[in-house]
């Protein structure tokens, strides 16, 4: 009997092994803008090394931390990328599916632009024009009344703005580009309107609710999570506006140009320096659990936080990725050789 059971023993072990090792690759998944520098990085991390080259697949932020956090094992993502820091609804459904140790890694920032083809007159608008012209509701003609969104060209929102069409491509719900969107540029503009500032105090939830919500009337075009989608959209339509991020920008500046917003252009220094009002730090997550049993893993993290990446000179620099700054990458660089766990 006494053999029977280490027998068995042996062969849940064994089982246990077998799983743990049926994955031989480092899997990504998260937000199409870091999904560019992460691809970078796998990509010079596969030629270099004996592993292989990690998959990344563009779920969205939302969509990734949803995949990262269903759990632990071979199935699930080893990593998961995010243009917004990780909510604490999300750390609290990872830890009840037994992902209880995440690693953090702010990676560099990036600034949210609003584009037009380059065969149009560059757009300037404030954060103002843009809540009044996407929001599902705006102020009334009385102060405290809202109505519909009923305008239907930019100049009615701005006798400045040219007499075309709102029509606006931009990412979906799951997207933390749309997340960063609303906070920065439309809640933004959403402050520059005295009563409903006020109105934060007095009711945060119908607050947020106003200045967040993007109107569904068709002035804005969900246009999924493919940037260049957008892109390619913008080239044949003159008269629409796009929102991505910076590294689309830089990477497509033959096509396509940053919009002016609140008189600031959305160029490298401006977003390093923070002048450029819609800017956001980028990260991605690590599942500590996953660190020593999926090969290549604590490889692929020292390439991304290598000075020769993500330095002041690094190859992410070229690709768009705005550099934090130095104090602040030897920090990140110790939480991943430390493991350090998430701190909200």
């Amino acid at each position: 009997m006494k053999k029977q059971i280490a027998l068995a023993a042996a062969l849940v072990a064994g089982a246990g092994a077998a799983d743990a090792a049926s994955r031989d690759y480092i899997s990504i998944v998260g937000s199409s803008t870091v999904y560019p520098f992460a691809t970078v990085v796998a990509e010079r991390f596969g030629k270099s090394t004996a592993f292989k080259t990690p998959k990344i697949e563009s779920t969205g932020s939302g969509g990734g931390l949803k995949l990262f956090c269903a759990g632990v094992g071979v199935e699930h993502p080893d990593i998961t990328n995010s243009s917004r820091r990780i909510k604490q609804s999300e750390v609290d459904g990872c830890a009840k599916n037994g992902v209880a140790g995440i690693v953090e890694v702010k990676i560099g920032y990036d600034g949210i632009v609003v584009a037009n083809s380059v065969k149009a007159p560059r757009f300037e608008v404030s954060r103002k024009d843009l809540f009044l012209a996407l929001a599902a509701r705006v102020p009334g003609s009385r102060e405290g009344e809202l109505m519909e969104n009923p305008y239907q060209t930019w100049q009615e929102v701005n006798p400045a703005l040219p007499a075309i069409k709102i029509e606006v491509l931009g990412p979906p719900p799951t997207s933390g580009t749309r997340d960063a969107f609303v906070e920065l540029a439309m809640e933004g503009g959403c402050k520059k309107i005295d009563w409903i500032k006020a109105m934060k105090k007095q009711d945060k939830k119908a607050y947020k609710a106003l200045c967040h919500t993007i109107r569904e009337d068709g002035a804005f075009i969900e246009a999924g999570e493919n940037d260049n989608l957008i892109v390619q959209k913008l080239e044949s339509n003159p008269d629409a506006l796009g929102i991505f991020g910076y590294s689309f920008l830089e990477q497509n500046a033959d096509k396509v140009q940053g919009s002016v917003v609140d008189g600031v252009v959305p160029e490298f220094d401006a977003i390093a320096e923070g002048t450029y009002p819609v800017s956001r730090p980028l990260f991605f997550y690590v599942k500590k659990a996953h660190v020593g049993k999926i090969p290549g893993l604590e490889g692929y993290l020292e390439e991304f936080t290598s000075e020769k990446a993500w330095g002041d000179d690094g190859y992410l620099a070229d690709k768009g990725m705005i550099p934090m700054p130095r104090a602040e990458r030897e920090g990140f660089a110790k939480d991943v050789a430390t493991l350090k766990n998430l701190e909200m």
